[in-house]
This record gives C-alpha cells, sequence and structure tokens, in this order.
C-alpha cells in the first residue's frame, strides 16, 4: 500500500514539473532539470521496497560486492569561482577599487569507471563533461561603470580518484573521496581576435578534489550522492602589461563545489 502510494504522489509531483519545464524547453538548465526529475522519480520509486527490506540487512548489498569493477553516469550541479590575488599595481592604481570573482552556476555530464582495491578502497576515473560560468568584476575607484568579465567555460575534465568507504549497513554506507583533476576548455577565447582587450584565462588547468558521500544499494543499481570541492593548484591568468585589468592581478586559481548523483551498477 505504501509503495502504491508512493508512486501515485511521484506521478503527481512529475506532472507538476512538466508543466513548468515546458515554459522554457530549450535552456541546458531546463534539460539538466528533466533529466535529473526523470531520475529522482527512478530513485523514489525504488525507495518503499529499500525501506521494506532495511530490516532484513545488506540484500543487495551482496550482489555488487562479487564485481571486481563497474561503470554507471553522473549528474552534477557546480559553482565555480575564482581565488584572486591582487598585485603590487593594484594598490598604486587609481582606477579600480575592488577586483573579485562572482560565482556561477553549472552541470556536469560524465561517466563513472570504479575499480575495486580489497573490500574497502576503489579506484576511480570519471571522464565529464562541464559546463560553467563564473566572472571576474571590476569595482571603479570614484562612481564609474563597474566592469565585468564573464568566462563561460565548456570544460573536458579527467578527474583520477582513491575512494575510501565504511563498513556497509543495512544496503548503505559512507564514503570520502580524494584525487587529482586535469581540465581542459574547449570554449576558452583566450585565442581570439577580441582577447588582447579582455582578462585571459588559461584553458588547461590542474586540481585537487577531496569530498564524501553515501552510497545506497537498491536492486538494479547503486544510487551515490556526493559533494565536492575542487581546488586549482596552478595560475590560470595569462599576463598581459598592456592591459590594466590584468596588471593589478597577480594570480588567479580556480575552485568549484559540485553536488553529484552518481548512478552505478
Amino acid at each position: 500500500m505504501r509503495t502504491i502510494d508512493a508512486r501515485n504522489m511521484l506521478h503527481l509531483l512529475s506532472r507538476k514539473m512538466r508543466l513548468l519545464l515546458l515554459k522554457d524547453s530549450n535552456r541546458p538548465t531546463t534539460i539538466l532539470l528533466r533529466a535529473m526529475l526523470l531520475l529522482a522519480i527512478t530513485v523514489g520509486i525504488q525507495l518503499p521496497s529499500a525501506f521494506a527490506q532495511y530490516n532484513q540487512g545488506n540484500l543487495n548489498y551482496f550482489d555488487f560486492q562479487q564485481k571486481p569493477y563497474y561503470f554507471g553516469i553522473t549528474l552534477g550541479y557546480n559553482s565555480s569561482n575564482y581565488r584572486i590575488y591582487h598585485s603590487k599595481d593594484f594598490i598604486r592604481n587609481d582606477s579600480f577599487a575592488r577586483a573579485e570573482s562572482v560565482l556561477g552556476p553549472g552541470f556536469n555530464l560524465g561517466i563513472v569507471s570504479n575499480l575495486k582495491i580489497g573490500e574497502y578502497f576503489d579506484i576511480r576515473f570519471l571522464p565529464t563533461l562541464s559546463f560553467a560560468e563564473h566572472s571576474i568584476r571590476y569595482s571603479p575607484a570614484g562612481s564609474g561603470r563597474i566592469l565585468n568579465r564573464p568566462i563561460e567555460s565548456v570544460l573536458v575534465e579527467l578527474p583520477f580518484q582513491v575512494r575510501y568507504k565504511s563498513a556497509t549497513y543495512h544496503d548503505f554506507r559512507l564514503f570520502v573521496i580524494g584525487g587529482v583533476k586535469y581540465s581542459f576548455d574547449v570554449a576558452s577565447d583566450s585565442r581570439t581576435r577580441q582577447s588582447d582587450e579582455l582578462v585571459k584565462i588559461a584553458p588547461t588547468d590542474f586540481q585537487v578534489e577531496y569530498g564524501a558521500g553515501i552510497q545506497f544499494f537498491f536492486q538494479y543499481f547503486i544510487f551515490s550522492p556526493e559533494i565536492k570541492i575542487s581546488q586549482g593548484l596552478n595560475n590560470v591568468l595569462i599576463y598581459n602589461d598592456r592591459l590594466q585589468q590584468s596588471t593589478v592581478l597577480e594570480k588567479v586559481l580556480s575552485r568549484t563545489f559540485t553536488l553529484s548523483m552518481h548512478f552505478e551498477g
């Protein structure tokens, strides 16, 4: 009875969400919301049976435990900006009172490859296509116009991670991750004709990553929500001594917060 009620509620919710999403169906964020809604409904349908099995122990876990490796997909929402270090010229300049990074939204779509190393460790490779949006804002010293340098990126990311997992309890367990990531911005405008008049950001970046999450073992797949922080290691600023917006900056490091949903099996 509870399973039927849950499915009816999910059906009504999905109808309302579809009406909202049809209003603006061409935006990338809308497409992502549709995919996340579909996956949330799929997980929601599985939840009643998972709770029904809760008191029976690790029923689904042992089916996946026999696999030395498995694959899956990942969907995620990201929020990224830059950590900005001002140069000595920033103190001497009389044009800008402040230079700061502004957070921007984005989303990820990738493939999960997972190799088990013993009972508690995994090695993971997650090639991902990431869409990100952020900007650098310059506030004038007087009452002049605020300058905004928008940066829209389409990143090909290659993260390598090590995951440590806890013991499994009633078909779920906690985990922490750590690793490194290489990314390349295929939409970088650093080589365009207009780039001489813009603050240039390098298309390549190396980052260190760390995070945590939970694994839920369902009958047909593993659902793993995860939060992750990525910190840039190299200076992505391409210095231009002829551009004042560039000379007031000494170093720019990337940083990203990501909320991911992994579906593996």
